[in-house]
């Protein structure tokens, strides 16, 4: 690749002022020109800006805030896990299974600290025993591998604590540190030639010919020209496509948001791996998740929201402690305190089925050089890195004829 010469653009988008062929900006000054711009560096829109260095282009990865990953990305259990409950179709299944594979690569290459401690999905129900059943089935078709069921004696040598009707073991499921993975995979973006600029929210794009102009707000505010414009907002993506000049808005789907509080336990953890009921309700129960310290929280569990809110629900700990008490009985009163929410944007209301994640690209919406992703949730963390390489693949169609 050519040299990307706009070495004051980073984080502040200082401008400089240097004649384009395509147009001015703002004020009759100069407009920059990129290949490409990604709009939200959280752990997705960093993985597609290092997909984008990688394979040769310019690149600029445009935060609202100034901090990479301090949206979803910095607020989920850090799990990786290894595809198992969606249908093997799913394009969500297909990236997770991957975007595990890619990231355990990532953080042997780079030092990241994770640890493949595997899982215990358990049965608490009768019911709940034929549905362990389907996941195995599910797994096997996804390409996971097997995951052995287990007699409750294997299942009290292994987690002492807890009491289940049956489980079965996902031994690919692991931790990772989502702080350092995002700063490695910045380093990959920045050693590639691009750039993360922070403080840059999006305001508004619009066509230019073969291109896009992109208007970026904040103290900086300029206008910068690019080919190729991929919204990797997260919660915000409907908003930011929705400030995209010709895109019908029958290709922006509806934002539906689910708040999930996390729970500290107090002491010691109980436990060595992780420890997940069945799903249900619009997550995958409110599970037993560890840090790389060995710390134990329980979560997330579902609140659906109608405004983006991170506060803390408090009144709903005893409901919480009895739910946690079905596999772990063990749990004594007042053992568990709040901890952090985290919210994930979703594509379905309350008492809907799962449905894939929304990678659109030029064949859906008929707009060269745009791809937008929507209901970008779990497991996105794990698929981030096979995500970019499928936006990767997109960016290169054609507008629908």
């Amino acid at each position: 690749m050519t040299c990307f010469p706009y070495h004051r653009l980073a984080r502040c988008f200082t401008r400089r002022q240097v004649p384009s062929k395509f147009g001015w900006g703002r004020n009759g000054k100069a407009m920059e020109t990129v290949q490409n711009i990604v709009i939200g560096a959280g752990v997705v829109g960093l993985a597609v800006g290092r997909a984008l260095a990688q394979s040769g282009g310019e690149v600029v990865v445009a935060e609202a805030t100034d901090l990479i990953g301090s949206g979803a990305s910095s607020r989920n259990s850090e799990v990786v896990h290894a595809g198992i409950y969606y249908p093997r179709e799913f394009l969500k299944t297909v990236l997770c299974v991957r975007g595990r594979r890619l990231l355990y690569e990532l953080c042997e290459a780079r030092g990241v600290p994770y640890r493949k401690i595997g899982k215990l999905i358990v049965a608490t129900r009768e019911d709940d025993l034929e549905t362990l059943r389907r996941y195995r089935v599910q797994a096997a078709a996804n390409g996971v591998g097997d995951l052995p069921s287990l007699s409750l004696a294997e299942v009290e040598a292994l987690e002492p604590e807890v009491r289940c009707l049956g489980a079965l073991h996902s031994r690919e499921t692991g931790i990772v540190d989502s702080h350092q993975l995002m700063l490695a995979i910045e380093a990959d973006l920045e050693e590639g030639g691009g750039m993360v600029c922070l403080q840059s929210p999006f305001e508004s794009a619009g066509r230019d010919g073969a291109g896009w102009i992109v208007r970026i707000g904040g103290e900086g505010a300029m206008e910068l020209r690019c080919e190729t414009l991929i919204n990797c907002a997260g919660l915000g993506a409907q908003g930011v496509a929705h400030a995209m000049e010709g895109l019908a808005t029958e290709h922006v789907p509806e934002r539906y948001m689910a708040r999930g509080q996390y729970y500290a336990l107090r002491g010691a953890s109980p436990f060595s791996r992780l420890v997940y009921p069945v799903a249900g309700g619009g997550g995958l129960g409110t599970h037993v998740t560890l840090d790389l310290a060995g710390q134990a929280r329980f979560g997330p569990d579902v609140h659906w929201l109608e405004e983006e809110d991170y506060g803390f629900d408090e009144s709903v700990i005893p409901r919480v402690a009895e739910d946690i008490r079905r596999y772990f009985p063990g749990l004594g009163p007042d053992q568990i305190s709040p901890d952090y929410t985290g919210i994930r944007a979703k594509l379905v209301g309350p008492g809907a089925s799962p449905v894939d994640f929304r990678i659109d690209g030029p064949e859906t919406h008929g707009l060269p050089g745009l791809v937008n992703l929507f209901g970008i949730e779990s497991p996105g963390l794990t698929a981030a890195l096979a995500i970019a390489e499928h936006v990767v693949a997109l960016r290169g169609l054609q507008a629908a004829a």
